[in-house]
């Protein structure tokens, strides 16, 4: 099971790494030993067993148990390396909106440097995402620019489109991630191959047709095809924040099973580093909403 953010599905907590096993075949006659069945209608084995007892529980069917050796991600690791992400992000963001302004006579500069950091935060988001192993240096450089990006573009939209957006945006993320973090836990969402699917498919459809938009509007000038502005844009805002809940539904998912299969300590990065994106594409949806709905008074 894949998530969509590249890191997940790069390295950590796929179908084809060594940390959840599935890439163990079944043996003839039933399942081998060190194997379960997964939800996804894969045999999974757990390469981190460290005793014969944990092995011949996955072999009957009972729960993954993580190791209870050290070097093993725990939850605990999970939320204090994307508290570290998050916070550098949050701190750059908001030296930028203090130290860039987007007054008439700094705008263009401010626009410029917020725009430079965001080609810098994906040109790492990328070099990580294609790495075999997590970064810490570089998971935090691609915070520490994205933050710079993202307290520009909020101060735009804050200070020159409507007053108080970057709260409202913040405040409409913060209730996704606890929302879906709540029926995720209570099992109102059951992530399985079909929720797989169907969320991959409807955001291979959403980038396409994105990107057909921003190509229009790029070389036919204007707003594309509108399907980023107006009524439209509202409309495929919900839905991308729709499918950025989804997402996070993944992940969550990528990150239970990480610990339930002992990944490596270091991996937690990996997870921090995918729960980020994630977070970023959410409030961005979440502002560009209230930026239409603001600038059609």
């Amino acid at each position: 099971m894949r998530s969509r953010n590249p890191v997940f599905s790069r390295r950590g907590f796929s179908r084809d790494n060594g940390y959840a096993g599935f890439n163990t075949a079944p043996q003839a006659g039933g399942p081998a030993v060190g194997t379960q069945a997964n939800p996804y209608g894969q045999q999974s084995g757990n390469p981190y067993a460290q005793n014969p007892y944990a092995q011949q529980d996955l072999q009957y069917g009972a729960p993954p148990q993580a190791p209870a050796t050290t070097g093993r991600m725990t939850m605990d690791d999970v939320v204090l390396r994307t508290a570290s992400t998050l916070g550098t992000l949050i701190v750059t963001a908001a030296l930028a909106w203090a130290l860039l302004p987007v007054d008439d006579a700094h705008i263009n500069r401010s626009y410029g440097i917020g725009f430079g950091a965001m080609i810098v935060g994906m040109v790492l988001a990328l070099v990580q995402s294609f790495k075999r192993t997590a970064t810490p240096a570089l998971i935090l450089s691609y915070a520490a620019f994205e933050g710079v990006f993202l307290g520009v573009v909020s101060s735009i939209v804050d200070n020159r489109i409507a007053s108080g957006a970057a709260m409202q945006a913040v405040i409409g993320t913060m209730a996704v991630f606890a929302g879906v973090l709540v029926a995720y836990k209570a099992g109102w969402i059951r992530v399985n191959r079909r929720f797989y699917g169907f969320v991959m498919a409807a955001a291979l459809g959403f980038v396409l047709l994105m990107t057909v938009n921003l190509l229009f509007a790029v070389f036919g000038g204007g707003d594309g095809l509108g399907f980023r502005s107006g009524p439209l844009g509202i409309f495929f805002g919900v839905v991308g924040i729709i499918l950025g809940a989804c997402f996070l539904a993944l992940d969550f998912k990528q990150v239970e099973d990480g610990i339930a299969y002992g990944a490596p300590k270091n991996e937690a990065w990996l997870a921090a580093f995918g729960l980020t994106l994630t977070l970023v594409w959410i409030y961005m949806e979440f502002l560009r909403i209230i930026a239409i709905l603001n600038s059609s008074d």
